[in-house]
């Protein structure tokens, strides 16, 4: 029997950590160059020669690709970077603007009455007036306005 067999223990600790290192290094590797291909199509200063051109460059030989582009082009790189992450957030700063606006709620009947009745309280509209508003707030006839603006008889 010349087949040897590796046990757990024939692969001490050290070779375990290395294995782990390397493994994590070549992801890393590749976390890197996905980064840098699509920093590449990203960048609106180069024109398509010069994309295909850092592509080719990159793909073929790219441990050299990637260290020269991180040297000539990795402080654009991190501009562009946080360019693209401003205008996410803006867009999504506006969208939320936008919703919460087009969101907002008509005042429920409760406030509506409860403004109209502070506004009777104050003297500034009639019971008539108080008890026609209240009718066009309670069957939802009238659009939901203002209290300010209530229409008065009297021209208050």
């Amino acid at each position: 029997m010349s087949a040897q067999n590796y046990l757990a223990y024939d692969y001490p600790l050290l070779s375990a950590f290395w294995t782990m290192l390397v493994f994590f290094l070549w992801i890393l590797w590749f976390v890197l160059l996905f980064r840098i291909i699509v920093d590449i199509f990203r960048d609106d200063d180069m024109n398509g020669w010069a994309k295909a051109g850092w592509t080719l460059f990159v793909v073929v030989l790219p441990f050299l690709g990637v260290f020269v582009y991180l040297i000539a082009r990795g402080k654009g790189m991190g501009k562009r970077e946080m360019a693209e992450a401003r205008a996410r957030q803006e867009a999504l700063d506006s969208y939320v603007r936008q919703t919460a606006q087009s969101g907002e709620a008509r005042p429920s009947h409760a406030d509506e009455l409860g403004k109209l009745s502070e506004m009777r309280s104050r003297g500034d509209i009639t019971d008539d007036e108080f008890r026609r508003a209240k009718e066009l707030v309670l069957t939802g006839a009238g659009p939901a306005r203002p209290s300010d603006t209530v229409p008065t008889a009297s021209g208050r």
